[in-house]
């Protein structure tokens, strides 16, 4: 009864972006990464007013590491956790498009649509870790076919969220890996045109895809805290995304960095938020420390996400 009560609570039309803050905890820093944790960190950033969005990274392994290390698969631990959460965003930055088939994905982020009111951010991204894929026997194409097919995905995933797709007699897609014949996605999402696509890019091929599909764009999780590698790529998505004639103040530019574990770190680690702000971020990721979570979820909300909030 309590599920029902809270998908009624929820807002039939939800905001345009995540907000100004998420919180994660560090993919590169998950010494101590378990299921209590994670749990308890979740249900802590559910009760800060400061975080409106709580994201989490797509790997089978811990991706610092070239082989093992903690880590949750993401789709199934963001509908397991989705319920600490209510009205605020959840994202994924980014999935890996060599996990799974993108009508799968359709289907599992249709889910998570549900399940935040239309709040879930679908983020991409082509494919790297080679240890990784590796040691779970995941095929890895060469760097010219992985393009492809993320090109192929982004172009199933719009088909699969397009109004089309919601009745019969569904989408048909010519494609060269993924091919749809009448395809439908029934249900559909909450939000028209699907949740949020959010591209990881950072070159020429990638970022001309992010202006022709994306929402928005995530700063690389292994480059925490770069303002100028965050500024110099912000600056070719706007280029980008003017040469396409959209606005980019729709687009949400999202920053991220660790917050440590000591006073001394918040501190620098406001700084450097507000640094991202200045250059042009509208929203913020915070890492945590996994070894310091969840106890260091307020310590993040008080001393760094609160002032950053209020300017």
């Amino acid at each position: 009864m309590a599920n029902h009560a809270l998908a009624r609570a929820l807002p039939a039309a939800p905001p345009a972006g995540p907000g100004r803050i998420g919180f994660r905890i560090s993919a590169s820093e998950s010494t101590g990464l378990d299921w209590n944790r994670v749990d308890e960190s979740w249900a802590a950033a559910g009760r800060e007013r400061s975080i409106s969005a709580v994201w989490m990274s797509d790997h089978l392994s811990d991706a610092a590491q070239e082989r093992n290390g903690p880590a949750f698969e993401s789709i199934a631990l963001a509908s397991a956790m989705s319920h600490h959460v209510p009205g605020k965003w959840i994202g994924i930055a980014v999935l890996a498009n060599t996990f799974r088939h993108p009508a799968v994905l359709a289907k599992s982020a249709t889910v998570l649509d549900n399940a935040t009111g239309g709040r879930f951010i679908l983020g991409l991204g082509a494919g790297w870790h080679v240890g990784e894929h590796e040691a779970f026997g995941v095929p890895l194409p060469p760097v010219e076919e992985r393009w492809a097919r993320y090109e192929s995905s982004i172009r199933v995933l719009t088909a699969l969220f397009s109004d089309a797709a919601r009745h019969r007699p569904g989408v048909t897609l010519d494609d060269p890996f993924y091919p749809l014949r009448e395809a439908t996605n029934d249900p559909g999402t909450v939000r028209p045109g699907g949740p949020q696509l959010w591209l990881g890019v950072s070159k020429p091929r990638g970022i001309a895809l992010a202006a022709q599909y994306a929402s928005g764009w995530p700063m690389f999780g292994n480059v925490p805290g770069d303002v100028a590698w965050f500024t110099a790529v912000r600056g070719r998505i706007i280029a980008a995304l003017e040469a396409a004639d959209r606005d980019p103040t729709d687009f949400t530019f999202a920053a991220q960095l660790s917050v440590g574990a000591t006073p001394a770190s918040r501190v620098k680690a406001l700084a450097t938020a507000r640094a991202f702000v200045r250059a042009g971020a509208n929203h913020v990721i915070l890492g945590l420390p996994a070894s310091v979570a969840p106890d260091g979820v307020r310590a993040l909300a008080d001393e760094v996400a609160e002032p950053l909030l209020d300017g």
